[in-house]
Order: C-alpha cells, then structure tokens, then sequence
C-alpha cells in the first residue's frame, strides 16, 4: 500500500515504523506535521496514500484529513487510556503493565474506533528508554496489526462505546511541573528517582540549583553518599551527586530554562552547566563491587574469557570526554586475559555519535566538533586495530552516524530485533568520519554503502541483517538483552579451536588490508573533508545542528 506518516518529529518510533512497513513491502512517505496544517494538506494531496499512520502526534491533524482518509493514531497507553501525557501517568503510577492502543482519529482526542492494542510491562527505567523499547516494542506489533486489517478490508474497529472498552475509559490530563517537582526535604529517594525517570528526556523536573532555575533529566541510585536533603554532594564523568533525605540520587544532564540568560538552553552534561562547580571529583571504578548501586556510565566485567565493556550515555551521544574515557576503559579491557570482548551490551542506545549538544554549547563550535570527532576515530581506530581477540559490537538499541560506524569498525554487530540504524551523516550536512569509507563497503559493498549513505534512510535490524550490517539478530525483549549477548559471547569463547582460527585470520586480513591501504589514508582523507567542513562558517552543518539541538522546525530529522 501507500502509506503516509505524520509524525511531530521523525523520532525513534516514526523511523522504526517507517523501516519496518518499508520491509513489508508498503510504499511509505513521511510528512512532519508542525503548527501549520497545510503541509499535512499538501502531503496528503501530493502522495494519495490509501492509508495514514500517525505514529508520534503533538497536534491534531486537519478534519479534512481525517473525515476523507483512515487515520491511525498510535497511542502509548492501554484501551480506554485519553489523554496527552499516558507514559508519565504510567510511570507516576507505578503501573506494572501498561499498553499501546492504535486508534482511527476523529474529533475527540483518543477517542476514536480501536484497530489494535498490545499490553506490555513496565521496565523500571526512565520513560524515554521505556518508549524506545517496551512501549516502541507493543506500538509495532498493534500497528502491523491494523495495517493487516485495514488491508484485508473485511475487518470492523471496535467503537470506543463497545462496554467492554467504554468501562475503562479513564482521561488523564496534561502531566505538568507542579506534579513533577520534588521536595528533597520529603521524598524519599524512591520517589525521587520515580519523578526523575518519568521526565528523564522531556520535559525535566524544573527545580532550583545554586540559585538558578534548571531542568533535571535522568537519575539513578546512590548508596554511599549522604548529605543535607537537597546538598550538592560530588560529581562524576559530567554528572552531579544530589543528598536525598535517605539517601542520594546522581543526576547526569541539566537543562537551563530558556530566559534564564544562559545562551544554550538545552540538555547537556550537568557540569557544564553548573560550570566551575567546587566539589569532589568521585570517578568510579571501571569494575564495581558486588552489591554496590551508584551510576557510572562506562563499566567492565569479565567472565571467564569473554570480557564485556559497558556503556550508557544520554541519547547515545558521544561528547570528547565521553569518547577518551571510553578508549582508555578499551585498553584496560585489552589488557584482561579474555578472548572475546563485547562493547555495549545494555538495553537502549548503542551510539549516536559525536556530542552536538556540547558542541553546540562550545566558546568555538567548528573546534569542539573537531575535537570530538578526533577523540571518536581514536576509539574506532583502536577497534579496528585489536587483533588478538574477537571484538563484538552488541547494540540493544539504535545506533546512527559515528556511533554506527563505532559498531561496524567489531568484528560481530549483534543486533536486538528491535534497534534501527542510521548508517549515514547526511542529514547533519556532513561527509562523515570514524573510517566508515574503510568498514562500510566492507560490509554491504560499494553499491550499499553509497544508497545507504545518499539515501539516509533508516534501516531496521531485519534489514540490516540482510545487507550484512548486523551479523546476528537477538530476537529478545529489552530487558533480556545483556543476558543473551552474555550467554552468546560464552557460547563464542567455549569452541577454542574455531576462535583461535577466527582470530589468526583476522590479524592476518588487517594485514593485508594495511598494506592495499592504510587506515591512515582512510583517516586523513575523511578529516580533510569533515575539516573543512567544520571551519567553514557558512557550511550546512552548523546551521542545521543548531536547529537540531534547539529544537527548532525546519531542522534536520
């Protein structure tokens, strides 16, 4: 079929619907849907889909719209759920299972005749990992339902009167910061860690630091720090120590609210917010002992000979200290005994690459870029260069940009079914780095590796199979991710002789790809491109990274 979407943003779920109907077979165009509703008339008049998918919609479509085409609104909440705000209800309530609802639009917000529904469990993580994973998980299943049905054409969508549905129609109103905010002198470090996680990415808990105004985003468990409730207690890899009054909670991004006179109102690492910030620098161990609970995001834990280095960043973006922590974390792995080494390995975002919003925030933008992307091809080059063990890039969750070409730079990508790659750089305005003109047509070949990178679409884990992008599917939910790649990596390290084979000729095809062609050369000739890129004050990329981190409309997708 010709299918439409009409997304508020071309996010992680509208792309993974987007790649997913794609594969099926189904002609699918994208229209973002902004304050003005004639570009969602003219997408409609240009394209005559036979069907609409609205996977992630802040306005309402036109009534024109909805009254001549099928509309399918994908909703994050179970049957009956109404209302703007069903994820941060779910989590403030402590739901334990939750749902996705597929509806047809009509003039009442979440009102309309269901296509499909899917229950799933509520993970306790924060709602913007949940909505990559679980909710993302039910939101395709009930989709590709409805699109089946409305295919078949026979099928009738139960009106929102039917008793069985109508007995739990419940509205939820707005979830607004009045709801959010926390009283460090009366919550707990449950209830803290509960308000912070439901508003991890947007909006933030809107609270006071050091006399200024911020948004909090993110929060995650400390179970040695104490302090006054509310104190400013230590920082750690970018992120602040907060005293709650049991406990403490690590905050990692902060966000200044817009009129607050600071020129980047946007989330960036907590530190560089709260700049010159006099407090103890607490790193922690790559190697946590057992039964500690406090946040890091690099870690490292060996099992026999497979050793897996972990990391976690907020939205999988990579700023230059991020990346020279994460290489030295590389080499102390490479000195364990181990023969197989997986990077990654935890639920959610793999990589997105390099940091935009750091750079953004940046006295010199165009330096900060050329900093981090350096820092980012030293990490990729150390990959490439490992070759007395095997190297397994495990990727729970989307990876795009550098942060692909992190993956591909392993010598197995290890793929949740779920995840969606974005192999390309175009819609940064850049030529890209990290020796993808090395690893990607060695992957898919040239031919691939130049639609995938011109066309910039995004790939889903099934396709990215087929081409050779992902070597193994790992058809498990979320939250068995880890277990699995720790259960293959120990299945890959038991057959010795096979790995021992594996290994000699790996080295001995880095070998000969060194002498046909250094990966200095690789380097040098995609940093010339990307450096005159950076320093060039009219070149696309600046312009459309402050969009992107602003949040303006127009900005890159």
């Amino acid at each position: 079929m010709d299918i439409l979407l009409v997304t508020s943003a071309f996010n992680s779920l509208s792309q993974r619907v987007h790649a997913e109907l794609s594969d099926l077979g189904h002609r699918v165009d994208v229209v973002l849907a902004r304050q003005d509703p004639e570009a969602v008339r003219h997408a409609v008049r240009d394209h005559r889909p036979e069907l609409i998918v609205a996977p992630m919609l802040r306005t309402a479509l036109p009534e024109d719209v909805w009254r001549r085409h099928t509309c399918l609104i994908v909703h994050p909440g179970p049957l009956g759920d109404r209302g703007p705000a069903a994820l941060d209800w779910a989590i403030a309530g402590q739901a334990e299972q939750w749902g996705v609802t597929v509806l047809q639009a009509e003039a009442a917000m979440d009102a309309g005749a269901v296509w499909a529904s899917e229950p799933f469990e509520v993970a306790p993580v924060g709602k913007s990992d949940l909505y990559r994973n679980e909710v993302a998980d039910a939101a395709l299943t009930a989709v590709h339902q409805a699109v089946r049905r409305y295919a078949d054409g026979s099928y009738k969508p139960r009106p929102q009167s039917d008793p069985a549905i109508h007995r739990q129609v419940v509205w939820r109103d707005a979830f607004r910061q009045e709801r959010r905010r926390i009283d460090w002198t009366a919550d707990d470090t449950a209830t803290v860690l509960r308000k912070l996680r439901g508003a991890d990415s947007q909006p933030g808990v809107l609270d006071e630091l050091l006399g200024r105004e911020v948004f909090l985003h993110g929060g995650h468990p400390e179970d040695e720090l104490r302090g006054e409730p509310g104190e400013l207690l230590a920082t750690r890899a970018g992120g602040v120590c907060r005293a709650t009054r049991d406990g403490a909670v690590w905050i990692p991004e902060l966000r200044p609210r817009k009129g607050s006179g600071d020129p980047a109102p946007f989330r960036r690492p907590a530190t560089d917010v709260l700049a010159g910030l006099d407090l103890p620098e607490r790193p922690a161990p790559l190697e946590l002992p057992a039964g500690r609970r406090t946040w890091t995001d690099i870690g490292y834990r060996q099992h026999g000979d497979v050793g897996l280095l972990h990391f976690s960043l907020p939205g999988g973006a990579m700023s230059t200290d991020h990346c020279r922590r994460l290489l030295a974390a590389y080499r102390y792995a490479l000195g364990r005994p181990t023969r197989v080494l997986v990077l990654g390995g935890r639920r959610d975002f793999f990589s997105n690459g390099i940091h935009l919003n750091v750079i953004e925030a940046a006295a010199d933008p165009a330096e900060e870029s050329w900093a981090n992307l350096g820092a980012m091809d030293d990490l990729v080059e150390a990959v490439l260069r490992t070759t007395d063990r095997l190297v397994v890039a495990a990727l729970g969750g989307n990876a795009a940009a550098g942060g692909a070409m992190l993956a591909l730079a392993a010598d197995e990508v290890w793929c949740r079914s779920g995840a969606v790659l974005n192999p390309h750089y175009r819609r940064m305005g850049l030529y890209g780095s990290e020796f993808w003109t090395y690893s990607l047509p060695r992957r898919v070949g040239a031919d691939t590796a130049r639609r995938l990178t011109e066309e910039a679409r995004p790939v889903s884990a099934a396709t990215a199979a087929r081409t050779g992008l992902v070597d193994r599917l790992v058809p498990v939910p979320a939250q068995g991710f880890t277990a699995e790649v720790e259960r293959l990596a120990a299945a890959l390290a038991d057959d010795s002789a096979g790995l021992a084979r594996r290994i000699a000729a790996k080295a001995a095809a880095r070998r000969a790809d060194e002498e046909e062609r250094p990966l200095a050369a690789y380097r040098a000739d995609e940093l010339a491109r990307m450096r005159a890129l950076f320093f060039d004050p009219g070149a696309a990329y600046h312009a459309l990274r402050s969009a992107f981190v602003r949040k303006v409309p127009g900005g890159a997708r």
